[in-house]
């Protein structure tokens, strides 16, 4: 890791981290009680985690840590042993040694374990280890790793070379801590074979279960597995290979070199021949992959239905009844669709009438603006608004009343700016008819 991008990041995460008084402070030894020290420890732990975090590592070399991290023109801090020590100690860090070994046997894991329970080394030896593993970045590296590989099998659990593991993990070191740390959790397991050549893999569970015990079927599926990763790197050097040879064919070609020309002509033949064989290996054991992968799934179904009928048999349901529950499930599943539909439907029509009271509302205040009410006799611009409210909507209630019916349906009365100035008297003091 880059020294000076360390201290660029320290520099945004840190903005008085120039100021030489606040430097002194942070700089110095731990003395006294921890009461008078603890804040300036929390300081050091946590940008240790946030520059490893960012970064994207969680194995750091103490000695680096020291001298490069923070060091000020050759300054360093006199008690980054003491805050190292004491993330050892509150488990944030843990030696590489302290980890259980995947590839030992269970009872050398369980040898560690006690180990470790019984006996812990000095905190001082902390900055002589070669490099310590930081534990809450490990269990996020751990995280990814399963969500990666969730993302790309839809199965409970899955087998992957070491190789590839090592490479999702960025590296052997850092695989040995992820799968140690997945081993202890009952997450993962090493597994391997030995055919021709020494195969390694891990098996994962993907999901919250213990991974289960390693079987003939996973070393056959990581044999397959191992075995298409290899046709893939053999069919990626053909390709190249054949890309060479075209290129080379064309020069030579330019050139007028038509007997050098025709050499790379029959390299490239047989660089085509050889790839139609290695892509229709390829293709059969992803094949039998295939089949595997469905044989698995059909297990699993084939399982849940077992549970199912002993749970039927053991709570003695009938046939009747499973097949009234279907229908009532069916009715419930008809209901939820035509309440969605009546949503939607209540939704659009919500939608016209609001546009609707809008656009009356914009006709209104362009009425009132014109002065086209006063033919009721409101005065708007002089009268006050609560009097002018009430006046008007008395006098509608009058001319309400005051309409005859003729058919069971109103008369039609004329626009209102056609109303003569008598007419108008007349609302004012209606004279209610004879019953």
């Amino acid at each position: 890791m880059d020294r000076s991008s360390v201290t660029e990041f320290i520099g945004k995460e840190v903005p008085d981290w120039d100021d030489e008084v606040i430097a002194m402070a942070r700089f110095k030894a731990f003395s006294g009680q921890r009461s008078d020290w603890e804040l300036k420890f929390r300081f050091w732990r946590d940008l240790i985690l946030k520059i490893a975090r960012h970064f994207g590592i969680f194995i750091i070399r103490p000695q680096e840590v020291k001298e490069e991290w923070f060091n000020r023109g050759g300054l360093t801090p006199l008690c980054i042993d003491h805050v190292l020590s004491l993330m050892y100690n509150e488990g944030d860090i843990v030696r590489s040694g302290d980890l259980v070994n995947p590839r030992s046997g269970r009872l050398s894991n369980l040898f560690v374990r006690v180990r470790n329970l019984t006996f812990r080394s000095s905190t001082r030896d902390i900055m002589l280890e070669d490099h310590v593993v930081l534990t809450t970045l490990l269990k996020e590296k751990a995280g990814e790793v399963v969500k990666l590989l969730s993302d790309s099998h839809w199965t409970s659990s899955c087998i992957v070379t070491l190789e590839k593991f090592e490479g999702m993990c960025d590296g052997p070191i850092e695989a040995s801590a992820v799968l140690s740390y997945l081993s202890g959790c009952g997450k993962g397991q090493y597994l391997s074979i030995s055919k021709k050549e020494f195969i390694e893999g891990v098996k994962v569970s993907l999901t919250h279960a213990v991974v289960s015990g390693i079987t003939s079927l996973d070393c056959d599926v990581l044999h397959l597995i191992w075995t298409t990763e290899k046709l893939q790197r053999q069919l990626d050097i053909i390709d190249r290979r054949h890309e060479m040879s075209r290129k080379s064919a064309l020069a030579c070609l330019s050139s007028g070199n038509k007997k050098l020309a025709l050499r790379h002509v029959r390299e490239l033949k047989l660089a085509t021949e050889s790839r139609e064989k290695c892509s229709s290996l390829l293709n059969r054991v992803e094949e039998v992959l295939s089949i595997i992968a469905d044989a698995e799934s059909t297990k699993k179904v084939s399982e849940a239905i077992q549970i199912g009928a002993r749970a039927v048999k053991e709570n003695r349901i009938t046939v009747e009844d499973i097949q009234l529950c279907l229908e009532e499930l069916e009715e419930g599943i008809g209901t939820l669709k035509e309440v969605e539909k009546a949503i939607e439907f209540s939704v659009s029509v919500t939608d016209i009438e609001n546009e609707d009271i809008e656009e009356e509302f914009r006709k209104l205040e362009l009425e009132i603006k014109y002065d086209k009410l006063p033919v009721l006799g409101i005065d708007v611009r002089r009268e006050a608004p609560e009097k002018a409210s009430s006046e008007s909507a008395e006098l509608l209630t009058n001319a309400l009343s005051n309409l005859k019916l003729g058919d069971g349906s109103a008369e039609n009365p004329g626009p209102l700016d056609s109303v003569a100035p008598g007419r108008i008297e007349k609302l004012r003091n209606p004279i209610p008819e004879a019953a």
